[in-house]
């Protein structure tokens, strides 16, 4: 069974920073490269930030330089870090395989940036 568990999200003011988790199942954590996706209002979701299971990573251009992905294999845990965070950061965040394998999705976690 698939399970994807998104936290860390909250209301943030422009410039702060906050730390997202995504707990895993082992079975799509294992083998697989992992992503952080977001979806704004009104919006597709997109990916944002990729992570191989040897650890290269990838970010898209609008968050390049201010989010960093990491994983742990033992926690069967994806993070991302975001600092400089920007109201076009707002969106609800979720994680899952890069590419998608199943489609299965958390709940995510919303981040709002605002004054």
């Amino acid at each position: 069974q698939v399970q994807l568990v998104e936290s860390g999200g909250g209301l943030v003011q422009p410039g702060g920073s906050l730390r997202l988790s995504c707990a895993a199942s082992g079975s799509i954590f294992s083998f697989n490269a992992m992503g952080w996706y977001r979806q704004a209002p009104g919006k597709e979701r997109e990916l944002v930030a990729t992570i191989t299971r040897a650890g290269s990573t990838g970010y898209a251009d609008s968050v390049k330089g201010r989010f960093t992905i990491s994983r742990d294999n033992a926690k069967n845990t994806v993070y991302l870090q975001m600092s400089s965070l920007k109201p076009e950061d707002t969106a609800v965040y979720y994680c899952n395989t890069v590419p998608i394998i199943v489609e299965v999705w958390g709940r995510g976690t919303l981040v709002t940036v605002s004054s």
